[in-house]
Formats: C-alpha cells, structure tokens, sequence
C-alpha cells in the first residue's frame, strides 16, 4: 500500500469519526478547545506529539485530535494537497510552498517548537564509549565494517550493524545530507519499521548501533510514572525535570569534526551547540483562527506545550527558567 493511499484511508476514517460525533444527541461546537482536528506528524516524533494530545485533550475534553504518524515527505504533500490542516515536520516550508498555499486563500503559520538531537545507540555489551563524526561518516558509508576497527583488539564483537527506523525517515534524511554529503549508505545499514523497532534491535544484538530521535530513550525521572491526570497537574506547574537514558541500550558520546570532548545529548549539550547531531522541529498550520487546529498549535507553540517538550529530552524553542536548590 502506498504511502498516498494510506493517508486517503484515513482522511476516510476522519471523514466517518465527524459523521458520527455530528449524528450524536449531543453536538461538539467547533472551538479553539473544541471539535475534531486532524494532525500529521513525522513518526520520528510520535512519542512526543502523542503527549502533546494527551494533555490538550484531558484540559479540553471537547477536543480531539487525530494523528496520523509517517513519513516527512508524505506530512508536506498532505498539507500542499489539503488533505490536512496541521504537520509536524523537520523543516519550515519553502517560500514556493507558502506562496501556493496562500494562492489557495490558506494562512500559514509556522514555528520552530524544538530542537531534536538524533542519538547512537548499542547495546551495553558494546565496550565501545565514543564515535566522531569522520567514525560516524565512515560506518555510514561502509569503509568501517568491525567494531575492532574502531576499538582496536575489540575482538569479542562482529561486524557493525547500523539500523535506522525506516527508509523514508527524516532521520536518514539528515544523516545522508549531514554526514554523507548526500552519497550512498554501505551495505551494513538496515531499515526497521519504527523508532522504537530500533531501540528493540539494539537492544537484542551487541552488533547494532541506532540511530534515533533522543524523545526515544529519555526519561523524565519525575513524570514517567504520572497517571494522565498528574502528568497533566504537572506540566501546569514550573517544576524541574530529571531526565535520564533508557538503561536498555547505552548512549554514545559523540565527538565533532577536530573536536576533543565527546558529548551524549542532553538538553544542556543540545542547547550550548556542543552535541553535533541535531536538527530542528516545525509545528506548520492553515487552521484559520478559532479552529480547534489553531488553538492546539497555540497550545503547543505556548508555555504548557514547551513544557511538554521538555519532559520528553528534546529541547524546547522557548527554554523555561527553573530553580535549582543547592544544599
């Protein structure tokens, strides 16, 4: 099934959900907190958006929205053929793109909500510690097949095994552009079906590195175990957050070109620009003003939806001020 036809299958399933909220005795006004409203996002960020609805949608119990999670290019040719109001993607539209949606009497509002830093993970019976990106570029290409070539002597593992989550992901995207320079992956790099695909991969063979979204192995130590009502409470107040990695898999440091120190990406070291993988995340919407599509991208772009952001591992556009008590 093509990527096109899917989305047509679930505009469909969209198109019945309204039909059956509309034949109910009780009717939902269409409001900036009610009404039905349809969101395509890049599945790299499927956990984070997925708590972005959470929240909205226990504040405003009017609301719903419904998500469809796939590739990038298929979130933008959704929006440019209007078959949705709202995407989530890793790139702002082009000028060429917002001037053919305006020529369609569409108002384009778009914002930088995050910034996503792209992980390496291996399994913890990997003794390996660090990867440069000149190591990275040359495992992605396939000039580096064993892990010995990397940790001389590292002689209790095998051939390297590079697993990303799909073919079409923003995550290759960036990775081929970034590292490659647009060239052809080696043939040690394989494509699983989803983010957390992935994570399992690297979890099962001390072979594999991933390379994933950070949203996918961070942990808020403070609102992991919330219930939807507490996690919602919580993200009304200014609290710190603790996040830690995913003790599954290990995380990589990663050093940059003619760096000395190797970093893991942490919020700190996404914000002062020393973790060298990193890409932005754009929140893109024609909702007109008053749609419940517009008030969930106010939601999101404001301080609740941030706060979000922040509880996930990736960093926010607007960092919010916390307190820190030292004794």
């Amino acid at each position: 099934m093509t990527q096109r036809s899917i989305l047509s299958l679930a505009a469909g399933a969209i198109v019945l959900a309204g039909v059956a909220l509309c034949s109910c005795d009780k009717k939902v006004e269409s409001t900036s907190t009610s009404g039905i409203a349809t969101l395509v996002c890049d599945a790299s960020f499927e956990n984070i958006m997925a708590q972005e609805i959470d929240v909205f949608e226990y504040i405003y119990p009017n609301a719903s929205i419904m998500p469809l999670y796939t590739d990038q290019n298929a979130a933008i040719d959704s929006l440019l053929d209007f078959k949705t109001k709202t995407i989530v993607v890793t790139r702002a539209l082009t000028q060429k793109e917002v001037d053919y949606l305006k020529s369609n009497k569409k108002q384009v509002r778009q914002s930088q909500i995050a910034v996503d830093a792209l992980a390496l993970i291996v399994n913890p019976a990997n003794n390996v510690e660090i990867l440069s990106k000149p190591e990275i570029a040359e495992i992605l290409s396939g000039k580096i097949t064993e892990w010995n070539q990397v940790v001389p002597g590292n002689n209790h593992l095998g051939k390297i095994e590079v697993v990303f989550d799909h073919q079409g992901s923003s995550t290759v995207q960036y990775m081929r552009d970034s590292l490659l320079a647009g060239g052809e992956f080696g043939p040690n790099v394989y494509a699983q079906k989803s983010p957390q695909a992935v994570f399992d991969a690297v979890a099962a063979n001390k072979n594999a590195v991933g390379i994933i979204g950070v949203s996918w192995i961070s942990r808020d130590l403070s609102t992991r175990e919330l219930s939807r009502e507490d996690f919602a409470k919580a993200v009304e107040r200014n609290d710190t957050t603790d996040i830690s990695f995913d003790n599954q898999v290990k995380v990589l440091k990663v050093r940059g070109n003619n760096e000395v120190t190797a970093y893991q990406p942490y919020q700190y070291y996404i914000y002062n620009g020393s973790y060298p993988l990193y890409r932005q995340i754009y929140m893109i919407t024609t909702a007109p003003g008053g749609s419940i599509g517009h008030g969930f991208y106010t939601f999101v772009t404001g301080f609740q939806g941030q706060k979000i952001m922040l509880t996930t591992g990736v960093l926010p556009k607007v960092v919010q001020p916390t307190m820190v008590q030292i004794n």
